[in-house]
């Protein structure tokens, strides 16, 4: 039996080492990461001397995320031009690790290929625009048989990352839905403001859906309507409403993109303290979310809760 154990122990060992077949080398270190760290450098700072030199002739980078089966890839010459257009376009731009990841490097035993990729963040921010890039980027490099050009780049980035600040360009102004300063939406809210100062909770609330979301900024965490509720209740207790008077007035926004309903608004809450009769105005900036049935799907608030205590 222990014969037979020791056979199919080692029958075991020779298939699982039969499954495996090692087809190179992975490095931590290696001069081609030191390639990609100068090809870096001089990408960010625009050194057109210093790409050429790194870049083969037949260099070519491609967006390693297109469907696009026809896809031919940037040249050497047209990659130079994007460096210097980010260059010039982009301010504190740089490329770091993205950690913990490490770049790593692979000497492929077939076909004789040297591979880099790497893990790395990307920084900047639009001249024109003013809008921020902060993304991570995946990238393949393949280099020639001594790691001393860059032969080939597939590239992960999500460009998506890119399209705020296309849409931002000065030029492509969009309009984006409508403002109102009447709307029934708006009386919904006011419904809910002067329900609370008259003690009525329960009307207030019903103005919300049931799924309802409270974003409060003195809170840790997002609210569901019921714990909006009982936070409610413990506050309510502790101080009473005299007054809620509209600073300003109101307005209903309706957007286009992504058909957002939004009613802002801004209040002096004028409150006194039920133990000490401390009295404060507290003011409150609110953001209420509707869906197409007229109910509160999300509260935004915003106010120094410190007043409060």
């Amino acid at each position: 039996m222990k014969k037979i154990t020791l056979i199919l122990i080692a029958f075991i060992t020779f298939s699982m080492s039969a499954q495996k077949k090692k087809n190179g080398v992975v490095y931590e270190k290696h001069p081609g990461i030191v390639l990609i760290d100068d090809f870096n450098k001089a990408f960010v700072e625009a050194d057109v001397e210093k790409l050429s030199s790194i870049l083969h002739d037949d260099f070519k980078a491609y967006n390693a995320l297109s469907s696009n089966k026809d896809q031919k890839g940037t040249p050497k010459k047209n990659f130079i031009g994007q460096s210097k257009w980010w260059n010039a376009n982009i301010d504190y731009l740089k490329i770091t690790q993205d950690e913990p990841a490490y770049p790593d490097a692979i000497e492929y035993k077939k076909g004789g290929q040297i591979w880099i990729q790497t893990w790395e963040r990307v920084y900047g921010v639009n001249k024109q625009t003013g809008v921020e890039l902060d993304m991570p980027i995946h990238r393949l490099y393949r280099l020639n048989k001594d790691a001393t050009k860059i032969v080939s780049l597939m590239d992960y980035t999500d460009r998506s990352n890119y399209r705020r600040m296309w849409d931002a360009w000065p030029g492509n102004d969009r309009k984006n839905g409508d403002i109102y300063m009447n709307h029934e939406n708006i009386n919904t809210v006011r419904k809910v403001m002067y329900s609370f100062l008259n003690g009525d909770a329960e009307k207030a609330y019903s103005y919300f859906d049931e799924n309802a979301v409270i974003d409060d900024i003195n809170e840790s965490k997002n609210l569901t309507l019921q714990e909006g509720i009982e936070r409610d209740k413990v506050m309510f207790a502790e101080w009473s409403l005299d007054a809620i008077d509209e600073s300003g007035y109101p307005d209903y926004l309706e957007y286009d993109w992504r058909q957002g309903k939004v009613v802002q608004s801004w209040w002096n809450f004028r409150m006194t303290n039920n133990k000490t009769g401390k009295k404060i105005v507290l003011k409150v900036f609110l953001l209420d979310d509707f869906n197409d049935d007229g109910k509160i799907i999300k509260r935004n608030a915003y106010y120094n809760g410190s007043l409060l205590k």
